[in-house]
């Protein structure tokens, strides 16, 4: 249909228009998925459950090691792929929504297997299932970025994530402790963590069901023509020209890489604590609770003053909680460092996603993201099973040390990255 301003009218102001138009539609649409989304997704990411579980099947600190590569491991060449698709598509939702389906299947899964399923077959299909979801995960972190960036201006992204991961994070903290305390600790339905990740595959759909009900998504004024994906990864060290890029690559190279001790800290912490499925669902709490509430600050202090402080800050949080981890003594020290170290993973992986959108123009987003997130899978892939070898020959606490140095090394990296936002002023900036 022909809009009443005129066939002539510029592509980049029609689409801008049209963005401004359906912005309170989709920041609605964004926010409700989000935090469905979030309260889902958190039951299965904290480092608690996933890890918890695979032990509770194995008792093997390596097997716990081996799931967490499976689940990065599947993200590490995916990213690259779906964004080679979307640089192509004006419009990013329907393979956001397919993509996100997928991803879902996956979990319920995870949830079946635990019901029907048992001795080996049951470890086999849980690890086929984590490789899986971490391929989709990869592509749909790419797709729904994608969509953000598209969708809704700058200046409200930090908010917008901020309240999403407040409201989400906050039922999340309580569906944590619920899960642990009862459907775990009581078995229901004969296996309680298979009920919990039934939990969260429901709780994820209804987010993108509502997505796929409100959204509105305008055609992109402008795409890249069909390109073979070993063709575009030719054109890498292009994207590597922006000195600020590729200091913060490298920033987030080493704090993934830190960050491959987190499914240990649940284990490192059962020195001192029973690991029940009341101390899960406490120190679950503990995480999620102050990485919701801390999502406030980050948002907030991203829209005013940039996403590098916030990864700067984030990153300081996570040091000293990791620190703190390292030398509590007590269950209420152990709980204070798991508060710390929820805060700081959320500003880091809030910092990091928003954070890269902002280098370089639009079009090139889509692949900025995709190799950022292939970086970060490819880390956090090898990252745990190295972490479990690291654990068996010496110890949970050597782990985190090297973690700790890690990431002091990722904040000196990021010192040297300037800021970005209002360096690129084209009006083709995401």
């Amino acid at each position: 249909m022909t809009d009443e301003r005129g066939a002539d009218e510029d592509p980049e102001r029609a689409f801008r228009r049209a963005v401004d138009q359906n912005l309170k539609r989709n920041y609605l649409a964004n926010y409700i998925h989000g935090m469905l989304g979030l309260t889902g997704f958190r039951l299965m990411y904290a480092p608690t459950f996933l890890p918890a579980y695979i032990f509770s099947l194995t008792g093997s600190a390596a097997l716990v090691g081996l799931g967490q590569t499976l689940l990065q491991l599947g993200a590490v060449a995916s990213p690259i792929i779906g964004a080679a698709r979307i640089e192509q598509r004006r419009r990013v939702l329907p393979y956001a929504i397919g993509v996100g389906s997928l991803m879902r299947v996956q979990i319920l899964g995870l949830a079946l297997a635990g019901w029907f399923l048992s001795g080996p077959v049951l470890l086999g299909a849980t690890m086929a299932f984590l490789l899986l979801l971490g391929v989709f995960t990869g592509i749909q972190r790419v797709a729904f970025q994608m969509v953000m960036a598209k969708l809704i201006p700058i200046r409200m992204r930090g908010r917008l994530q901020a309240w999403r991961n407040l409201t989400g994070g906050l039922i999340a903290a309580l569906l944590s402790y619920f899960a642990g305390r009862y459907l775990i600790e009581h078995d229901v339905l004969g296996n309680g963590y298979a009920t919990t990740f039934f939990l969260s595959f429901v709780l994820t759909s209804l987010g993108l069901v509502v997505l796929r009900v409100l959204m509105v998504e305008p055609d992109s004024p402008g795409v890249r023509g069909p390109m073979r994906v070993a063709e575009r990864v030719r054109q890498f060290p292009a994207l590597f020209a922006d000195r600020d890029y590729r200091w913060f690559i490298i920033a987030q190279a080493l704090a993934v890489g830190g960050r491959v001790a987190a499914p240990f800290y649940i284990l490192f912490a059962a020195r001192q604590m029973p690991l029940d499925g009341a101390t899960l669902g406490l120190l679950s709490l503990a995480f999620l609770g102050a990485d919701t509430v801390s999502n406030l600050i980050w948002g907030y202090m991203g829209d005013r003053m940039g996403f590098r402080i916030t990864f700067l800050a984030a990153l300081a949080v996570w040091i000293a909680a990791a620190a703190l981890l390292l030398f509590a003594d007590s269950p209420a020290l152990i709980l204070l460092s798991f508060c710390g170290l929820g805060a700081g993973m959320s500003g880091y992986m809030m910092s990091a996603a928003t954070l890269v959108l902002e280098f370089g123009v639009r079009e090139d987003a889509p692949m900025r993201l995709a190799l950022s997130t292939t970086i970060e899978g490819a880390i956090s892939a090898a990252g745990p099973l190295v972490a479990a070898l690291i654990v068996i020959a010496a110890d949970y606490a050597v782990l985190i040390v090297i973690a700790i140095a890690l990431l002091i090394a990722a904040f000196a990296a990021l010192v040297r990255v300037r800021e970005p936002r209002g360096r690129h002023t084209s009006a083709k900036s995401p």
